[in-house]
């Protein structure tokens, strides 16, 4: 390829980049360029995974509405690709007497915005839900919408239509100097020079790395977490027709999955355990592992059997627990995203955002919770909260 001068260039072609990637070249074409430090659909980072959970269960309208609107960008995404990646295996929430969350901000969020739900009892969700065994002072909030995010097939797929539009994607193409020039941006990648007039910049773990470029940090923490395969005896009553993606609703929750990419129900465990990036083991904790399956065996008993396998993952989290998603300060050709741990059900929707912002310098969609100038990303903001995380369940 002889083409190096770009009219959008994309750093980090992961769950978020390669969405920004597609969204720029339906109408940028062959002007966009992404840009991937390691291979392609790599394992080092965030979202290379099977599943993820997509969910209208959120403590505030904004993200309702905004959740709404990534289902809608997704369907029409799905459209383009032909392929299915949204998965609707219905949510059940489970809430136990003491948690770390309000229960009411769900719900009323949901309500504002015309997100139909309903409270079960124990006696109801036994009847409805038998996999599950839960004493009698848990109650469930199900929201028939809710389901999973084929990761790896979205990914895939984002890129795929970006290439078929006409953008060009590198990988093995680290970024090494980003410069201002001619009102414009010259980046060295993979010992190779690029220039572009807009950049995006979607890192992940290694957001940091490419801010510095423009005198720029955020207050970001990448932690090293898991989730493991049961290869149960009983994998027909997990499948996503009959089995629902699932929530405990604490900080330092569980979570899981119907059966789908592997031949195991996968289950979760946050572990915020802070790590380098790029200095970090792909070893499981044991201890995690051995916590899941416990927790597998008293309340999941039919999904229960040997470990098929467990997989390593990172996650960058803000203060606030929320997205970065805005130009950077001083730099209003440049547009940043950070998912907070919980983005990738967003990861279309977001991808369109950036390429509004770059193409238009706005957007429809209220994304005000995610400015660079918001307090919880301030010197004197309000720092990391308990474990460094607050209001939302991560779901990887």
């Amino acid at each position: 390829m002889s083409k190096n001068s770009f009219t959008h260039i994309v750093i980090g072609l992961g769950g978020l980049g390669s969405a920004a990637a597609y969204w720029l070249s339906r109408q940028a074409g062959n002007e966009v360029l992404g840009l991937e430090q390691f291979e392609l659909g790599h394992v080092r980072g965030e979202s290379q995974d099977h599943s993820r959970i997509i969910r209208l269960t959120y403590h505030n309208e904004q993200y309702v509405r905004f959740a709404q609107a990534s289902y809608r960008t997704w369907a029409e995404m799905e459209d383009d690709a032909g392929e299915q990646v949204v998965v609707k295996t219905g949510e059940l929430n489970f809430w136990p007497e003491k948690t770390t969350l309000v229960e009411d901000d769900y719900n009323n969020s949901m309500a504002a915005c015309g997100v139909p739900f309903e409270r079960l009892d124990a006696v109801e969700m036994a009847k409805r839900f038998p996999q599950f065994r839960f004493p009698d002072d848990i109650h469930g909030i199900y929201q028939p919408d809710g389901g999973l995010v084929g990761a790896i097939k979205a990914n895939d797929a984002h890129r795929r239509m970006a290439r078929r539009n006409g953008a060009t994607l590198l990988d093995n193409m680290p970024v090494t100097s980003i410069r201002q020039v001619n009102g414009g941006y010259r980046v060295v990648a993979g010992g190779r020079e690029f220039e572009g007039e807009k950049l995006v910049i979607a890192a992940g773990p290694w957001t940091n790395e490419a801010l510095k470029h423009f005198g720029f940090q955020l207050p970001l923490q990448v932690t090293h977490e898991q989730v493991s395969y049961f290869s149960s005896p009983h994998l027909d009553e997990f499948r996503p027709d009959r089995f629902p993606v699932w929530i405990w609703m604490i900080l330092d929750n569980f979570y899981g999955f119907p059966v789908y990419g592997a031949e195991g129900v996968k289950v979760a465990k946050d572990r915020f355990a802070p790590v380098d990036p790029n200095n970090r083991s792909f070893e499981p904790d044991a201890r995690n592992e051995k916590e899941v399956s416990d927790f597998v065996a008293n309340h999941i008993p039919r999904a229960h059997g040997p470990v098929l396998y467990t997989k390593t993952c990172l996650l960058t989290h803000t203060p606030d627990v929320d997205f970065v998603l805005d130009k950077v300060p001083g730099h209003p050709g440049v547009v940043c995203a950070v998912g907070a741990t919980h983005a990738f059900k967003f990861a279309s929707i977001i991808g369109r955002t950036l390429s509004d912002l770059v193409l238009k310098g706005k957007t429809e969609h209220d994304i005000s919770l995610f400015r660079f100038d918001r307090p919880g990303l301030q010197p004197d903001g309000k720092g990391f909260a308990i474990h460094g995380f607050g209001d939302h369940p991560a779901e990887g």
